[in-house]
């Protein structure tokens, strides 16, 4: 039977590489309670320092603890290695030519888990956002990529507050990109892996066209 993301402890011809190392900031960091205690691992960025692409998510998710390889990075204390969102985007940027230029990290490093149920998401809130801001910041300056790719609304509020703005209307912004004085790079907005399949159409694209327009948008930024 062919391999799909809902067999996914199976080998994919297309299966994306899983990062062996991480680049962690702050060992133990407690800076937020809530978070420190309903994590299993703080999910640190993963890739080159060298990359020209900062791939940005908004925090990770609870994961599944019992699979061999893509757990999340709550489990795997890496981020972007969960079974969907994580290789989604990953498979994303290696089919789009991009996948070794790319750092992968999450705005919030830690799962902030639901009070009514902890295996559940809930949203980082504005201080732990802004705990974990100096972080990002300490990324940004060590790789100094051209371009954030940011996944989502969350996301794209997070790096825009650290400008000092707003973010108004996610939608019309998607592959829009936006010049961060503060930051010194580009911000792309991209749909969230769990929602793209239903987003794309609603944009006007076709799954191949939106991924050559995120192509294209790259191509022309770092040209």
């Amino acid at each position: 039977m062919p391999a799909s993301d809902s067999d996914p402890e199976s080998t994919r011809i297309d299966e994306p590489a899983v990062p062996a190392s991480r680049n962690v900031l702050e060992a133990d960091c407690s800076r937020c309670s809530a978070l420190a205690d309903s994590r299993e691992c703080i999910s640190w960025g993963t890739g080159s320092l060298e990359a020209d692409i900062v791939v940005v998510g908004e925090a990770p998710g609870y994961g599944t603890p019992e699979a061999d390889r893509w757990r999340g990075g709550n489990w795997t204390g890496k981020a972007y290695t969960s079974r969907h969102s994580g290789r989604r985007i990953r498979r994303m940027l290696e089919r789009i030519g991009y996948d070794d230029e790319a750092y992968y990290t999450n705005a919030v490093k830690c799962f902030p888990a639901d009070p009514d149920d902890p295996t559940t998401n809930r949203e980082p809130t504005p201080e732990e956002r802004a705990n974990c801001r100096p972080h990002l910041r300490t990324e940004l300056t060590d790789v100094d990529p051209t371009v954030v790719l940011a996944t989502g609304k969350h996301a794209t509020s997070t790096i825009l507050a650290a400008e000092g703005r707003e973010l108004d209307g996610f939608l019309d912004r998607v592959l829009e990109p936006v010049w961060c004085e503060r930051l010194e790079v580009s911000l792309v907005p991209i749909l969230h892996p769990s929602y793209q399949d239903i987003w794309i159409a609603r944009l006007g694209f076709e799954p191949e066209e939106y991924l050559k327009a995120i192509r294209d948008t790259l191509d022309e930024i770092r040209r």
